[in-house]
């Protein structure tokens, strides 16, 4: 056979060269083929850890990391998931001595410690980032804490994956090593490979919980608003067709003894009130934003139909606020529904006042403040309304406090932004 000159001229002519290059050839295609064979393999993994289990993504992660471990025989195999606004780590959960180990477990503050060390390192070493990490023995660029916990546990390496999505960073998968491996690049290949295949499972659980989620949304708005179709069609119109009927009767009659006219005057009421009381259920099961409605139109809507029900004055001051689409619109006027609605019913105020301004131009700062008699203490965060408020404060990720003292009135405050505080009470003494 010939050989091309090109070739030949590439050929070492020592025998110890020849056999040198022929050993890096083949070491070469060993590594490439240790490399495929991991990439078909987390496929597969992936795969059959789906179809056995597709619903629960906690048990896709822990048979990952046990099979992880397992197969790169390592201690164990920790997975730690970033928060949102990726400012933050938190251990997930941990494989190791053969058990997979959750939050819930009763021995979960014991598990890979020390945490906040590991987190810190995780977020601020930077090559972390965006590609896998190999510490070896007592590595500089690990905090004191954890190189005295590899030294303690027998861990000759450590690999760090990321869990990259796009520009994100999902979180880290941390597998934790003793010994030597037959082939020197297989555990670095294997991390990265279940990351990537772990990475994927991780968005697509998200997308399918955020549907779910928005499902559960849609499905409790369609039952909230088939409940106020109901009590509008059904119990307002029917108390105000007796109301009607009284009032009617009441002009045609004459004069009535005290106790029939008393009986009837009360009926008169009694109807009067519960038609009130029905279409209040019925604005406060609706809050919506109307079509094209602003905040500022939807709060002084509020107030318009509140006043109907009560002779306290009802002020509103609104500056002019931008848009926050309707999701958080809906929220924020539910809210102040509900505060609306608790201060004309149970405050014994001389004035209520609905203000609502901007906060850094890009978010909202709603009070709904009354002068009545306040919250006794112990019940301001009791009762249906409230815990509904802070859900729903919850939901857009917004800062509700609750201000109050017995006769010193009760202010709501509601701050929105794009990072807001947790929902917060306070009974002044």
């Amino acid at each position: 056979m010939e050989v091309s000159p090109d070739l030949e001229a590439t050929i070492p002519s020592d025998p110890v060269e020849l056999r040198d290059a022929l050993l890096r050839e083949r070491e070469e295609r060993r590594h490439a083929e240790c490399l495929a064979k991991v990439q078909s393999d987390a496929v597969q993994l992936a795969l059959d850890l789906l179809a056995r289990d597709p619903d629960s993504v906690e048990s896709f992660f822990g048979l990952f990391a046990k099979t992880l471990v397992e197969e790169c025989e390592s201690l164990a195999c920790d997975v730690w998931l970033t928060d949102e606004d990726e400012k933050r780590a938190e251990l997930w959960m941990a494989y190791q001595g053969d058990r997979l180990h959750t939050p819930v477990d009763a021995d979960w503050d014991a598990v890979a410690l020390p945490r906040e060390s590991m987190a810190g390192h995780l977020f601020g070493y930077i090559p972390g980032w965006t590609g896998a990490v190999v510490y070896e023995g007592d590595d500089p660029r690990l905090p004191a804490p954890i190189r005295a916990l590899i030294r303690a546990g027998g861990i000759d390496t450590v690999h760090t994956a990321p869990l990259l999505l796009g520009a994100h960073n999902l979180g880290w998968i941390v597998l934790s090593s003793g010994g030597a491996n037959e082939c020197p690049q297989w555990r670095l290949a294997m991390v990265e490979a279940i990351a990537r295949q772990a990475t994927f499972v991780l968005h697509v659980s998200r997308l399918a919980e955020r549907g779910k989620v928005e499902e559960r949304r849609k499905a409790t708005l369609e039952e909230r608003n088939r409940l106020a179709r109901d009590i509008h069609d059904n119990l307002a119109q029917g108390f105000a067709a007796i109301l009607m009927q009284l009032q009617a009767a009441r002009r045609e009659m004459g004069a009535l003894p005290g106790t029939v006219n008393a009986s009837f005057e009360n009926a008169l009421v009694l109807a009067r009130t519960h038609l009130t009381e029905a279409r209040r259920s019925v604005c406060t099961l609706r809050p919506n934003v109307g079509d094209g409605e602003d905040v500022g139109a939807a709060l002084q809507r509020l107030a318009d139909l509140g006043q109907r029900t009560t002779d306290v004055p009802i002020e509103v001051v609104v500056d002019e606020l931008p848009r926050f689409g309707d999701g958080v619109e809906r929220e924020i006027v539910a809210i102040a529904q509900e505060a609306l609605t608790n201060a004309v019913r149970h405050a014994h105020a001389r004035r209520i006042t609905i203000r609502a301004s901007t906060a850094k131009s890009i978010g909202l700062r709603l009070s709904v403040a009354d002068d009545g008699r306040g919250i006794a203490r112990g019940r301001a965060s009791a009762g249906f309304g409230m815990t509904s408020m802070q859900e729903r404060a919850d939901r857009i990720g917004a800062s509700l406090t609750i201000v109050t003292a017995p006769r010193s009135g009760t202010e709501v405050v509601l701050a929105w932004e794009p990072s807001s505080l947790p929902t917060q009470v306070h009974v002044a003494g």
